[in-house]
């Protein structure tokens, strides 16, 4: 079964998420939406988001706050992406230049950290202490595991276990 046959469960809630992440994109500096609206606009599947609606459908939760949440996990995972393809030196991504290759390594690091800064905003807005721990530890693992893949490039000692780490 595909991902997409999924989606017309959340077809409301997924569009309130994509018109959410559109509207926080906004920036008082043109040049942050430019590159946040290309990383957003490149496609994919948005399976986190999915994931969070079709979890909240099973709890019968259907409300901005869920919506707000999927918006969230979007936004850590955009964020990712751009810091993993200025790590990796990627040009392409799904088939098209990545940001990093159009604006440079810096602008694309500190969108990065624009989509960070924003998704915490948003969670600030939850109110939820347990959300807010859950994703903060969560954001910083995914830290320390990019670092930590950086330290092993070309490490023919590296095991399963810290390459699962």
């Amino acid at each position: 079964m595909q991902p997409q046959s999924f989606y017309h469960v959340v077809t409301e809630d997924f569009a309130k998420v994509d018109n959410l992440i559109k509207q926080q994109l906004t920036s008082n500096v043109p040049l942050v939406e430019k590159i946040g609206d290309y990383i957003i606009s490149a496609g994919g599947k948005r399976l986190r988001p999915l994931l969070v609606l079709l979890a909240g459908n099973a709890l019968n939760k259907s409300d901005e706050e869920l919506c707000l949440l999927a918006a969230v996990i979007e936004f850590l995972h955009t964020s990712t992406l751009l810091h993993d393809d200025v790590v990796d030196k990627s040009d392409l991504r799904r088939g098209r230049a990545t940001a990093n290759a159009n604006w440079g390594n810096a602008p694309s690091v500190l969108v990065g950290d624009f989509l960070y800064a924003r998704s915490f905003e948003m969670m600030v807005r939850l109110a939820s202490l347990p959300v807010m721990q859950i994703i903060s530890n969560a954001t910083r693992i995914i830290a320390e595991g990019e670092v930590l893949q950086l330290t092993k490039i070309r490490d023919a000692s590296t095991t399963e276990d810290t390459y699962m780490q």
